[in-house]
């Protein structure tokens, strides 16, 4: 079975050394009670319970995964009762809100448990993931009743949430759906239509399930304009907030997936199902995106999570095995071969994930600070100024950890050899469960253009140069700095090319919008590395401010592993610079009837 140990010391390098999260605590409306005594009970806690709860189940959930039955989704062996743990050590309310009988403590600290969830057990932690979105949405958009029927329950976990969007016939293109909503004469809505790729959409973990749908009113504008939000629950609840009558929502079917085999992810038809308007009519999206932009930095956090189990599998993997000897003579003369750690090409696959994981880890922190500063941030300045960059994070945090994990993920099905193949080891279980990630919530693709078209050139650049001028002043703090001029040097040359790049493809995308396509997936890789070369630069100022105490072996390494990076990992920014370069032309220029198989079908 593969082990999972939470990194608990590098979570505390990046929130105490790097990020001062305690100061971060300190400042925010509210923050008072995260003191780090509070602070690491919670990272201790939450690592016993994804390590000796959530770890046991995660094989055993792959293999036996969910079953329908009679309309009713019942879960891998363990999982309800895991579930039942959760509730009662209070985590589902650790961030939410006193007033609905949550904890009041920093997003941030959530988004930790997250990660630690995702190692341990990404299918179990889905079944949670969405229910502090739906919680949010309903908290600024839904009305007073609704907070007061739901909230309470959503907080304390007996209630889990969903969002249901996609249907057979359109995925991203919302503006096509056709689930319909019509009034009823009381407030409430009857909606008829089918969604399709529920997470958690039907199970037996929780009493009752809250949907928020997208659905049209009769009256509904043409396109994505005229969508409307509802709030559907599987039981209606009664005068006292208890499951009643069961609403006219059902689990048609479970999809066969590829992975995350212990989540159900279902068909939900809804017919003649009893809704409820959340917001205003046919500004639903609107308030969708509350949730759909947390979903997106949750979904970033799951790349990470199967990043950091997939390193510390193949590191003890590498360490033990024995093949071969190394090219430089015997390193282990005592046994019969030299474990494969010794070999360079084992060392830069796991020099990869150890890069992408604790790199991509500052990154997700960093983003957390910044949920904070926009929730409970007590300076407006600095409240706007957290929002622009978020909203530039998120679609990194989104896209870029996902790749990178499967790619790190794959990576350790590598360093196993025919063992990675092999079931029992869980190593490709990490790949299958980590090939979803680059999908949901937007595709790769969907996210690259958000960045690139919508949160970089609709804001003339605005948005990015909070950004890139971050970058900057840090570059410029340490010039004279001799011992950091490795990374200072390189990082500040790519911020300026940062934005002459996404000054050229401006220009370019004034005379054919095909432009922005076209470079959006390099430039959103591009936007990537770059991200994670300012982090390890900071990481690296900080370990080498560090080194000649008792912890001199842990400094090293962030230091060797920076430089790993700039030296192996931020050179793919050329390719990626080259390919924009590139422009539309070698894509566009094919005409679609043009692609054919070279022979009659």
């Amino acid at each position: 079975m593969p082990q999972y140990q939470a990194p608990l010391r590098d979570l505390r390098f990046v929130m105490d050394e790097l990020l001062g999260y305690p100061a971060h605590y300190a400042g925010l409306e509210g923050g008072e009670d995260a003191t780090p005594d509070l602070v690491n009970a919670v990272l201790e806690e939450g690592a016993r319970f994804a390590q000796e709860v959530l770890l046991p189940l995660n094989q055993s959930g792959d293999q036996e995964g969910c079953r329908l039955e009679d309309g009713e989704v019942r879960t891998p062996t363990g999982f309800k009762e895991a579930y039942a743990q959760f509730v009662e050590g209070g985590w589902p309310g650790l961030a939410a809100s006193p007033e609905y009988g949550g904890q009041g403590l920093p997003l941030s600290l959530g988004m930790v448990l997250s990660e630690m969830i995702c190692s341990a057990n990404l299918a179990w932690g889905m079944y949670p993931g969405l229910s502090h979105g739906v919680a949010d949405a309903l908290r600024q958009h839904g009305s007073e009743a609704q907070k007061a029927t739901y909230l309470p329950k959503l907080v304390e976990g007996v209630w889990t949430g969903t969002m249901c969007l996609t249907e057979p016939h359109c995925g991203t293109d919302l503006g096509l759906i056709k689930t319909r909503a019509v009034p009823n004469d009381d407030d409430s809505y009857t909606l008829n239509g089918t969604k399709i790729f529920i997470s958690a959409g039907e199970h037996d973990l929780a009493e009752n399930i809250v949907h928020l749908v997208l659905a049209k009113l009769p009256d509904a504008p043409q396109g994505s304009k005229g969508i409307s939000l509802f709030l559907v629950p599987k039981y209606l609840p009664d005068a006292q907030y208890n499951p009643d009558e069961r609403n006219g929502v059902s689990c048609g079917a479970l999809e066969h997936k590829m992975g995350i085999h212990g989540n159900a992810t279902c068909v939900l038809n809804f017919d003649d199902a009893k809704g409820f308007l959340v917001g205003p009519p046919h500004k639903g999206l609107a308030c969708m995106f509350t949730m759909m932009n947390e979903a997106r930095i949750g979904v970033g956090i799951q790349g990470l999570g199967l990043m950091e189990a997939s390193f510390q599998n193949a590191l003890t993997y590498a360490r033990d095995r024995l093949q071969m000897r190394a090219l430089s003579g015997p390193k282990a003369p005592d046994k019969p071969a030299d474990p494969i750690i010794v070999h360079p090409d084992v060392r830069r696959m796991l020099l990869t994930q150890k890069a992408f994981a604790e790199g991509g880890r500052m990154l997700v922190l960093h983003a957390a600070q910044l949920v904070d500063i926009v929730e409970a941030g007590q300076d407006a300045a600095a409240r706007e100024r957290a929002e622009n960059l978020l909203g530039l994070l998120t679609p990194i945090v989104k896209a870029f950890l996902t790749e990178v994990g499967f790619e790190v993920t794959n990576e350790g099905v590598q360093i196993f050899g025919g063992h990675g193949y092999i079931q029992e080891w869980g190593m490709e279980q990490l790949v299958r469960d980590a090939r979803i990630t680059r999908l949901y919530e937007g595709t790769t693709g969907v996210q690259a253009l958000d960045l690139l078209g919508r949160k970089v050139l609709m804001s003339q650049g605005e948005s990015l140069k909070v950004f890139t001028k971050e970058i900057h002043k840090f570059c410029q703090a340490e010039e004279t700095n001799a011992e950091l001029q490795e990374f200072i040097v390189p990082l500040a040359r790519l911020n300026r090319e940062w934005g002459e790049l996404t000054m050229s493809i401006g220009m370019q995308a004034m005379q054919d919008r095909e432009e922005v396509g076209a470079a959006s997936l390099d430039y959103l890789m591009y936007s990537g590395y770059v991200t994670l070369a300012y982090f390890w630069a900071r990481a690296a100022k900080r370990a080498s401010e560090s080194l000649g105490g008792s912890e001199e072996a842990f400094y090293q390494g962030k230091l060797a592993t920076a430089r790993f990076y700039y030296q192996r990992l931020l050179p793919r920014t050329q390719a990626h610079a080259a390919m924009i370069k590139a422009g539309a032309r070698p894509l566009m220029g094919l005409a679609a009837e043009d692609f054919g198989l070279g022979f009659e079908v």
